[in-house]
């Protein structure tokens, strides 16, 4: 008889682990690491980025919301927070030069991914009712002290520069989520409108 194969790949909660728990070495690691933007995405933040999601549709389950609502909002919301960590690693690849940083795309995505690790962890809050589901920001403000950390030390920025780096991205960082809130909020209002005319039509 074979053993039933683990949940997670124990590579991924390793690392989880390391950049949560002990960052400033992870991010050495990280740095070090040869890696592909692919596997970037497929091996870590595709998997990462369904917890919230996943943990909605459980809460809508739970607690008697619309499950189809939550769904839509999930799909959508795991799209948009993949193209959003895209776009903040383009940014900050971008933003290196300025900073005495490397150009680097593959170091930009990294510190990109990782640093969205508390963000994406801290997703399973969703499962708790109402307003203690907003204790997420936790993770968000976890996640901003993860990219402070990761700018200088993946992208070879001077550890002086390091704050306006981290500010400059934050800002953008901010702008990106902002726009992926207000069309997921456009689409799930698009939504219930259009439930709301169906079930008048029926």
């Amino acid at each position: 008889m074979t053993d039933s194969p683990p949940v997670l790949n124990p590579s991924l909660v390793a690392r989880v682990k390391g950049i949560l728990m002990n960052p400033s070495a992870e991010w050495g690691i990280i740095r070090a690491e040869h890696q592909t933007i692919g596997s970037l995405f497929t091996g870590y933040a595709a998997i990462l980025a369904a917890i919230s999601p996943i943990c909605s549709l459980i809460a809508a389950v739970l607690y008697g919301e619309s499950v189809v609502g939550a769904v839509i909002g999930g799909v959508v919301g795991y799209i948009l927070s993949l193209v959003g960590v895209y776009i903040l690693g383009i940014i900050i690849e971008m933003l290196a030069p300025s900073f005495g940083g490397t150009k680097d795309r593959l170091s930009a995505m990294k510190v990109a991914v990782y640093s969205s690790t508390a963000t994406w962890v801290a997703g399973v809050l969703e499962l708790l009712p109402g307003a203690l589901a907003a204790l997420g920001i936790i993770g968000a403000l976890y996640s901003l002290y993860l990219l402070y950390l990761g700018l200088p030390r993946v992208m070879g920025a001077p550890q002086d520069k390091a704050l306006g780096y981290t500010a400059v991205v934050i800002i953008a960082a901010l702008v990106i989520w902002v726009i992926i809130g207000s069309i997921t909020g456009l689409l799930m209002v698009g939504f219930a409108a259009s439930t709301v005319v169906a079930a008048g039509v029926l």
